[in-house]
C-alpha cells in the first residue's frame, strides 16, 4: 500500500473518531471553560497579545492554544464545538505523527500498532475531544524529543537542533516553563545513563536553547511593545510566581497521594498500560531503536515522578506519559504479533481484571442513577446529594453497555490465547467503540449532575446587562455562558498600581458586588453548603435552588 494511502486512512479515521459530537455537551469548569473564555474575550476586546479573564490580565497560561481557539471561534462561532476543535485537529495530527515516528524508528507494522493502540486507549482518546491545553503541549514536547533523537544519528544536525528548539519553544508558549523543566531533567538523566554527551555536541545544545527562546521572546516583545515595560515586568513576575506556587503548594481541591498518577495511568491508559508489564529489552534491537526506547523510558519516568512530587494533583498533569507509555506498549504488541516473544503469564488476567472493573463501573451508572435515593443516607456531602437530585433519565437496558464491554474484553482475551494479533485487534475495536459510547451517551448525563443546573442558570442571563458572580467557589462559566461584556463601571474593580502609577492589575471586587453602590442588578450563585452564610445577609434574596446550587439576587 502506498504511503500516501496509509496517511489518508489515518487522517480520515482520526477525523471520524475525534470531530463528531464535539459540541454535544457543555464545556466543563474549570479548565475547558477557562481557555475558551480567554479566547472569547480576545475576540471581544480585539487584544490578541494578552490573555484575559473577566477582561483582566490572566497570567497563568501563555496564549498559543488560546490563539488556536480564537481562529476556531472565528470559523465556527463561539461555542463548545469551536473550543474543542483545535484538540480534534491535534488528535489527527498526533496519529499521523505516531505513524511517521514509529516507521522511522522501528517499522511500519510497529507504527500501525502504535496508532491503533493510542486511539484505543481511554484518556489519550478522550482528551482529543476536550478543550484543554495538554494535547497540544504534549505533542510539541514529544516532537521536540524526537528531533533531539534524530540529532544524534542524522547528518542534518543543524536542522534538527533548530526544529527541536522551536518545538520546545512552542510548548513553552502553550503551557509554560514546565516544558523546559521536563526537557532539562530528561536530558540530565540521559547524560547520566550514557555517561556523557554520547554523540551530542555542545554547539547543537546551545542552538536548541536559543531557538527555544525565539517564540516566547517574540510574544513577550510584542506584548511589551503594546503595553509597556511595567506591564511586561509585572506579567513575568506574576507568571513565574504562579508556576512556583503550582509546583510547591497544593491547589484547593486538587491534592492527592504520591501514587496518584500511577493509578491514573494504570486505569486511564488501559489497555496500553498493561503491556508495560510485558516489556523486555530485545537482544538484537538496532542502535536507533534502542536509543529512542531509552529516551521514551526516561521521558516516562521523569514526567511520572515529577508530577507525583508536585503537590497539586490533576489527572492531565501526567498526560505527557501517554506518548512513551503507548510507544513502549506498541513495541511489545509488534513483537507479540510477529511471534518474536511470547505473552507473559498474568497479562491476560490483568486485562480481564481491569477491563471487568471498568465494565462494572459503566454498567453501574444506570443502576446508581435509578436508585440514587437509596444512596443519599450514606453521603455526607450536601452538594453531592443536591447534584443527585438532577432529573436525568436512566433505564436498566443501559447496563447492557457494560455487559457488552465485558463480553468484548473476555472474547478478546480468549482469542489472544489462540491468535494474539486477532485478539488484540478485537480488543482495540471494543475499546474504540466503548469510548465513543461513553463520550456520546454517558458524559452528557454525568454533566447534568455536576454542573447542568448552574450552566442553565448562567445561560438565562445571556445578553442581559447584569452582574453574575459565584460565591464560595471558582467558576469561569459565569463569564462564558452569559457572554459577559467588559464592565464600564470603574468601581467594579480595585486596582494594583505599579511604581509609576500605572494600572496594571485590575481585580474583580466581590465585596463591592455584595455591599457597594452597584449600578445594575447583581445575581449570585452558591453551593448549598455555603448558602446559609450568604442567606443571612439582608441585601440578598434567595430566588431559587436547583441540584445543589442556590441562587440569590441583591436587593
Amino acid at each position: 500500500m502506498p504511503n500516501y494511502l496509509r496517511y489518508t486512512i489515518i487522517i480520515l479515521s482520526g477525523a471520524l473518531l475525534f470531530f463528531p459530537f464535539l459540541g454535544h455537551v457543555h464545556l466543563f469548569d474549570w479548565d475547558e471553560i477557562n481557555f475558551a473564555e480567554c479566547a472569547r474575550e480576545m475576540i471581544v476586546s480585539k487584544d490578541y497579545l494578552r490573555a484575559q479573564i473577566d477582561f483582566m490580565p490572566f497570567w497563568e497560561k501563555p496564549p498559543l492554544f488560546i490563539w488556536m481557539q480564537v481562529l476556531s471561534m472565528k470559523l465556527f462561532g463561539v461555542g463548545e464545538f469551536a473550543a474543542r476543535f483545535p484538540n480534534a485537529m491535534i488528535g489527527v495530527t498526533t496519529l499521523v505523527t505516531l505513524y511517521y515516528v514509529g516507521k522511522r524508528v522501528v517499522n511500519e507494522k510497529m507504527s500501525a500498532w502504535w496508532v491503533l493502540l493510542y486511539a484505543a486507549t481511554w484518556l489519550p482518546h478522550f482528551y482529543f475531544k476536550s478543550g484543554i491545553i495538554d494535547p497540544s503541549f504534549n505533542l510539541f514536547i514529544f516532537v521536540a524529543f524526537f528531533q533531539v533523537y534524530l540529532l544524534r544519528f542524522s547528518e542534518r544536525k543543524a536542522l534538527h537542533a533548530v526544529l527541536a528548539g522551536l518545538f520546545l519553544g512552542l510548548a513553552v508558549l502553550t503551557k509554560g516553563p514546565a516544558a523546559i523543566l521536563i526537557a532539562l531533567l530528561a536530558f540530565g538523566v540521559y547524560l547520566v545513563v550514557n555517561r556523557g554527551l554520547n554523540g551530542y555536541k555542545l554547539k547543537h545544545l546551545i542552538a536548541i536553547a536559543i531557538c527555544a527562546l525565539v517564540p516566547v521572546l517574540l510574544w513577550l516583545g510584542a506584548t511589551v511593545a503594546a503595553n509597556g515595560i511595567a506591564y511586561g515586568r509585572w506579567f513575568v513576575t506574576e507568571f513565574i510566581t504562579y508556576q512556583v506556587r503550582l509546583f510547591s503548594t497544593e491547589d484547593a481541591d486538587h491534592g492527592g497521594p504520591f501514587y496518584y498518577h500511577f493509578i491514573v495511568l494504570l486505569l486511564g491508559c488501559f489497555p496500553a498500560s498493561i503491556f508495560l508489564f510485558q516489556y523486555s529489552r530485545r537482544k538484537h534491537e538496532g542502535p536507533n531503536e534502542g536509543d529512542f526506547t531509552k529516551w521514551m523510558w526516561i521521558l516516562f519516568w521523569v514526567v511520572l515522578i515529577l508530577f507525583s512530587i508536585v503537590k497539586t494533583k490533576i489527572v492531565h498533569y501526567s498526560s505527557l506519559c501517554y506518548f512513551p507509555l503507548t510507544y513502549l506498549a506498541a513495541l511489545q504488541l509488534f513483537r507479540l504479533s510477529d511471534a518474536h516473544v511470547r505473552l507473559r503469564k498474568g497479562i491476560r488476567t490483568m486485562i480481564l481484571v481491569i477491563g471487568a472493573l471498568l465494565a462494572v463501573l459503566i454498567g453501574a451508572l444506570p443502576v446508581v442513577g435509578i436508585n440514587k435515593e437509596k444512596l443519599v443516607p450514606y453521603i455526607n456531602d450536601p452538594f453531592a446529594v443536591g447534584n443527585l437530585a438532577a432529573n436525568v433519565p436512566w433505564s436498566y437496558t443501559e447496563c447492557l453497555w457494560g455487559v457488552a464491554y465485558l463480553a468484548g474484553i473476555c472474547a478478546a482475551c480468549f482469542l489472544m490465547g489462540r491468535n494474539f494479533r486477532k485478539g488484540m485487534l478485537l480488543l482495540c475495536i471494543v475499546q474504540v467503540l466503548i469510548i465513543q459510547v461513553t463520550v456520546i451517551h454517558f458524559t452528557p448525563k454525568i454533566e447534568c449532575y455536576t454542573q447542568g443546573a448552574a450552566i442553565d442558570y448562567y445561560k438565562g442571563f445571556e445578553g442581559k446587562d447584569v452582574y453574575i458572580h459565584s460565591l464560595g467557589f471558582k467558576s469561569y462559566a459565569t463569564l462564558f455562558y452569559t457572554r459577559k461584556l467588559p464592565s464600564v463601571n470603574p468601581n467594579y474593580r480595585s486596582t494594583r498600581i505599579d511604581k509609576n502609577g500605572k494600572d496594571i492589575q485590575p481585580i474583580a471586587n466581590e465585596p463591592w458586588l455584595l455591599y457597594g453602590a452597584v449600578d445594575k442588578p447583581v445575581y449570585f450563585i452558591a453551593k448549598i453548603q455555603d448558602s446559609l452564610k450568604y442567606a443571612v445577609l439582608p441585601q440578598l434574596v434567595e430566588t431559587g435552588s436547583s441540584n445543589g446550587f442556590v441562587f440569590f439576587k441583591r436587593k
